[in-house]
């Protein structure tokens, strides 16, 4: 059985939509869990939560603050770590079954979709696809399946406020990373709003920046 982590802050527009494929999975056995790690929502988000009958953990402000403090309430010996604005497509059950059962020793991630059918969003998916293949980096909207032990040998999320993801596939390699045979559907929203170009170019300058040594503190503002 899995845990699934959640991580929010005012994800009331779309956490709906990522904890329904999570029911079905809970009623056939496989979701031991949903622990929602919130920041300070102010909307809906920890009603909706509770609603969904998931497990609230309330933590400072930041993605990596929340996933750690999320991780070490989870009960389960498999982590699903899953972002507020991403739903898992069919299939994802059996993709994840088949990687624990085959590959305990690797963390896996999805194939990245966006809910959005312009063709500028397929090319954007096929420059994740790339990104993924030459460099082994999945982002954290692409989920992140991993085994407790595997996940405490490599010491775990850090306290980070952006740049958590990274952070954690870099020290995990590719050699231990896995494709999952399914797919993880984020929200367009903010490449609808920046523009897909404008999106593009503020998370590649932002990644050299991180790369370069660059202060978390200002990239988190930055990237806000």
């Amino acid at each position: 059985m899995i845990s699934v982590v959640i991580p929010t802050l005012n994800a009331e527009p779309t956490l709906q939509r990522a904890l329904a494929p999570l029911v079905p999975a809970a009623i056939e056995g496989l979701v031991r869990e949903v622990v929602v790690a919130d920041g300070g929502s102010t909307d809906r988000t920890l009603e909706l939560a509770e609603d969904a009958g998931a497990n609230i953990v309330r933590s400072e402000r930041g993605r990596g603050i929340q996933l750690e403090a999320g991780c070490a309430a989870a009960r389960s010996g498999w982590l699903l770590v899953l972002h507020a604005d991403t739903e898992l497509a069919e299939g994802w059950q059996a993709a994840v079954v088949e990687h624990m059962t085959r590959h305990p020793g690797r963390a896996g991630w999805f194939r990245f979709a966006l809910d959005d059918q312009s063709f500028r969003a397929r090319l954007w998916e096929k420059g994740v696809a790339a990104r993924c293949a030459l460099l082994s980096l999945p982002y954290g909207d692409q989920g992140l399946l991993i085994s407790r032990p595997l996940y405490e040998e490599v010491g775990g999320f850090r306290p980070l406020p952006l740049m958590e993801d990274v952070d954690l596939v870099r020290r995990l390699g590719g050699k231990r990373l896995r494709k999952l045979d399914a797919k993880a559907v984020t929200s367009a929203e903010r490449y609808r709003q920046d523009g897909y170009l404008g999106r593009s170019a503020k998370n590649t300058i932002l990644l050299a920046r991180y790369l370069a040594g660059a202060d978390l503190e200002r990239l988190a503002r930055a990237y806000a």
